[in-house]
């Protein structure tokens, strides 16, 4: 059967860019039965495949087709994606929506931050059967993030600590001309956001470390979308909401899945 594109060969070339850590690399996983459908999972700024990987275990437990994929720039080396741009963001999220319509009539998108932002950026492109959004916002929590622009000139990197086992996925300098990028998509959605008409889910935490708990809350409302559903959590310093570091992980799970069936018209088991 045709599958619409070579898993392997993708990640061979992820692998010929740099990307060291098999970790890391995309991932295809399919169901042992017939899949109900599929979903294209994107991770977040600086991030890798890997931290959607557990949410894509459950799923394909639950019958879907899982396509990670990973965004330029990323897996590699901070010098990499600093020298990316949001054009190979969007392209290689149009790709993996299309490698996946090739062989489903369903498609469905998970982002984890960023990784959502370029879900929603891609529906004036292209169709998905519903969307959910972890994490999801308008605006980063840094006072100084909106200069960026200026700054990236200025100054080429933005340090953070990170555990050696963190550093593995995501990187110790976050390139602030990738930030620049990530506010060019914000600038871009946001005129656009009443357009959206996709069933969607968004889940944030209520003080959120990183992006603009506010924003995400103003991105939801400006939704289009007749069928939208938001769930707050009540944590303080979660980002990630896709991974271990969230405990309320179980939860965010289950919520996807029902999301997900729901819109197959397939209830889970009781």
């Amino acid at each position: 059967m045709d599958h619409g594109f070579d898993i392997e060969e993708i990640r061979s070339i992820a692998h010929r860019c740099g990307v060291d850590d098999p970790d890391n690399l995309p991932f295809l996983l399919r169901p042992d039965t017939e899949a109900r459908g599929s979903i294209v999972l994107v991770h977040g700024l600086t991030a890798t495949p890997w931290e959607m990987r557990l949410l894509a275990e459950r799923l394909v437990a639950e019958g879907f087709c899982c396509y990670g994929l990973l965004l330029p720039g990323h897996g590699t080396t901070a010098d990499d994606l600093a020298r990316r741009d949001l054009a190979e963001w969007r392209d290689a999220v149009a790709a993996g929506v299309q490698g996946l319509r090739a062989e489903f009539s369903q498609v469905f998108g998970i982002g984890m931050s960023t990784g959502g932002l370029l879900l929603l950026d891609s529906l004036s492109r292209q169709n998905l059967a519903g969307l959910v959004l972890l994490s999801p916002f308008l605006r980063l929590r840094h006072r100084l993030a909106p200069l960026t622009g200026l700054l990236r000139h200025l100054i080429r990197f933005q340090e953070r600590t990170l555990s050696d086992e963190a550093a593995r996925h995501y990187y110790r300098h976050r390139p602030l001309h990738a930030v620049h990028q990530l506010n060019r998509l914000c600038q871009s959605l946001t005129s656009r956001l009443g357009q959206v008409t996709t069933p969607v889910l968004a889940l944030r935490s209520k003080d959120d470390p990183t992006v603009s708990s506010e924003s995400g809350l103003e991105l939801f409302e400006r939704l289009g979308s007749p069928d939208k559903e938001l769930h707050t959590y009540d944590l303080h310093n979660i980002h990630v909401l896709s991974t271990e570091e969230n405990p309320c992980l179980e939860d965010t799970l289950q919520r996807i899945v029902h999301f997900l069936l729901r819109l197959t018209d397939r209830q889970p088991d009781a």
